[in-house]
């Protein structure tokens, strides 16, 4: 697959999308604060060294103030120190006459630098009017400037008798911003130079990373093919313990489960197969035998009898194999109501009665005198002692007796089956709810009862158990109450 309908193509572009949003947050949002901050820092200490050789002793209050005497020499030499101290060009402008005028006066450079109309405008007025300092940047000549325009204040006697201060002059520092802006500039191309580099790397890597992420998933794709096709032969193994390892082994569990249904499937269409076959087969028997007009009224009797058998297991058969679809299916719907077990078990033993005379056995009942409420669907309760006692009474041999019971322990309802047949082989235990399998060969049933039992009781939120030792076999079936 070519272009981003690939899952790798679209996770490295993803990567790679993630890394430029880190780059550019960082280019636009960093860099113009780190430019402010450096900016700022050079003001900070520009207005500091300015303070200093305004305000400390020998600096310009001593050298400019009227009545010092201080000779240009002095003067000049007093400038270029503050200048070369601060790093940074340095202006006298004094007050000259009303209105407020400023003038040049003395220079920190013999050419270039500010000129008294820039250092005016550039902040000078404003500091000789208010007083305070004033700081600023400004682009000048193409570049850009740190200017603090310093005022210089005199304490004179006012006519009040009290010393007023008058401002006689401004000192301004500036220096050019080259440096900072060459740094930030730099910082900046080795952001662009880094990240390029890192979105290379990030593209690259999230290609192999979603080049192996898309080689798994195209292993579960084909399996799922595969498993679509009816072929549960390959086997998908959780390689990791990852979210697509957890997927794998998922994966795998739902290939078991869908390759034991198969078997089932095809187990339960053949055992269903074979179980219509037989009686179908004798039944055509039956009618080329009654075809035949030679027979006695007698055999013809036994005919007919053996024909209604066979009416009657395939009806049977029939009706299990529709209880038991509709089981799996979750169609059969549950009609609970209010229920004394007690009173539907004592019906259901009476049902068998006529069996149990042809059995030559007794049915002996073991219930309390108190009626035992349960919420539960009457008619699938005793669908499933009626398989119960048939299975009790089939299995056992002729003369046996079988006992039925109903109680309530640890709020829950056990009815019992038991007989007193040989008992279960211990192989057959694991098998004997499953649908078709029959541990007596002779008998005439399909298997199916029992396994309808036990979907039944859990379909109840109970559970179907068996116990079973040579000479007694107890099916127990327990439910909510």
């Amino acid at each position: 697959m070519f272009g981003l309908r690939s899952l790798r193509n679209r996770l490295a572009v993803v990567f790679g999308l993630i890394v430029l949003g880190a780059i550019g947050t960082i280019y636009l949002t960093v860099t113009p604060r780190l430019q402010e901050r450096l900016r700022n820092q050079k003001l900070e200490r520009l207005e500091a060294d300015a303070r200093t050789n305004v305000e400390g002793a020998g600096g310009f209050a001593d050298t400019y103030l009227p009545g010092r005497g201080k000779k240009p020499p002095l003067k000049k030499r007093v400038v270029n120190q503050a200048a070369a101290g601060a790093s940074a060009e340095v202006l006298i402008l004094e007050v000259h006459e009303e209105p407020l005028s400023l003038v040049g006066k003395m220079d920190s450079v013999e050419d270039g630098g500010l000129d008294t109309a820039d250092a005016r405008d550039l902040g000078g007025f404003a500091a000789a009017r208010t007083g305070r300092p004033v700081a600023r940047t400004q682009v000048f000549g193409g570049s850009r400037y740190a200017i603090v325009a310093y005022p210089l204040i005199q304490e004179r006697p006012a006519d009040d008798g009290e010393m007023a201060k008058e401002v006689v002059g401004v000192a301004v520092f500036d220096d050019t911003l080259d440096e900072v802006e060459g740094n930030v500039a730099l910082i900046r191309r080795q952001i662009l130079l880094s990240g390029g580099i890192a979105l290379v790397i990030a593209l690259g890597a999230g290609y192999l990373v979603a080049r192996a992420l898309s080689q798994r998933v195209a292993r579960l794709e084909q399996a799922a093919r595969k498993v679509a096709a009816g072929d549960f032969s390959n086997p998908i193994r959780a390689d990791s313990d990852d979210e697509l390892g957890q997927l794998a082994a998922a994966f795998d569990d739902m290939q078991n489960q869908l390759a034991r249904l198969d078997r089932a499937r095809k187990q339960f269409i053949a055992s269903a197969s074979h179980e219509l076959r037989t009686p179908i087969f004798s039944l055509g028997g039956f009618l080329e035998l009654l075809a035949d007009e030679d027979l006695d009224e007698e055999t013809r009797r036994q005919f007919l009898d053996q024909l209604r058998g066979q009416v009657d297991r395939m009806r049977k058969l029939a009706t299990e194999l529709l209880d038991l679809s509709r089981l799996e299916s979750g169609a059969l719907e549950l009609r609970p109501e209010p229920t004394d077990v007690g009173q539907l078990a004592r019906e259901v033993a009476a049902e068998f009665t006529p069996a149990a005379q042809r059995h030559e056995s007794i049915v002996v009942l073991e219930l309390e005198n108190d009626p035992i409420e349960l919420d539960c669907d009457p008619e699938r309760v005793a669908q499933v002692l009626r398989i119960l006692l048939d299975n009790a009474l089939v299995h056992t041999p002729a003369g046996t007796g079988v006992r039925v019971s109903a109680d309530r322990r640890n709020g829950h309802v056990r009815l019992e089956v038991s007989d007193r047949g040989q008992g279960i082989k211990r192989q057959n235990m694991p098998h004997i709810f499953e649908p078709f399998f029959t541990s007596n060969e002779e008998a005439q049933g399909a298997g199916l009862g029992l396994a309808i039992a036990r979907e039944l009781a859990e379909r109840m939120q109970g559970r179907l158990t068996v116990r079973s030792a040579p000479g007694s076999t107890t099916f127990s079936l327990v439910l909510p109450g």
